[in-house]
């Protein structure tokens, strides 16, 4: 492989496995959501 290829590829890997450890560390910090934003009621019964 040609250095600009190697640089590609660990650019490429850093920014996945980056993105991938950045999603798991703010997920363990917030796992829920606080509060829901205000929305309509819920329809259970199925009548339109």
């Amino acid at each position: 492989m040609t250095p600009i290829a190697i640089l590609f590829f660990v650019i490429a890997a850093v920014l996945i496995w980056g993105g991938l450890a950045a999603s798991i560390l703010f997920l363990s910090a917030r796992p829920q959501v606080a509060a829901y934003p205000a929305g309509a009621e819920d329809d259970l019964d199925g009548d339109d």
